[in-house]
């Protein structure tokens, strides 16, 4: 198990919310898919950030808005640059990445039953 000091949590729910908000301007972008960035891990010397991000998009393909995603991240690293830029002396770099775990616990649920 990962121990994060109180500096990393606090950047870590930093980012996660000022990604929310970004996610939730450049909702057109992404064909009314709902975004939701449900983790964010940050590096001990806080210059690497992982972003888990859950994606619903009814009868659309998540695989191919994670690959948008990920080829604007530069994008949206400037983006939380221009929101963050007065709390944090370095902006961290960010890989998206897409977190299934609610499928996985669907998944468990059908086979349960």
């Amino acid at each position: 198990m990962e121990t994060y000091t109180k500096r990393q949590e606090k950047v870590s729910k930093l980012l996660q919310r000022d990604f929310a908000e970004i996610f939730q301007k450049e909702a057109q972008l992404f064909k009314g898919a709902l975004i939701t960035v449900t983790k964010v891990r940050v590096s001990p010397d806080l210059s690497f950030a992982k972003v888990y991000l859950s994606i619903f998009i009814p009868g659309g393909d998540a695989p191919e808005i994670m690959k948008s995603i990920q080829n604007q991240s530069s994008n949206f690293r400037y983006a939380l640059g221009k929101k963050i830029k007065n709390q944090v002396k370095k902006i961290p770099e960010v890989a998206f990445f897409l977190d299934d775990s609610l499928d996985y616990i669907d998944h468990i649920d059908e086979l349960l039953q």
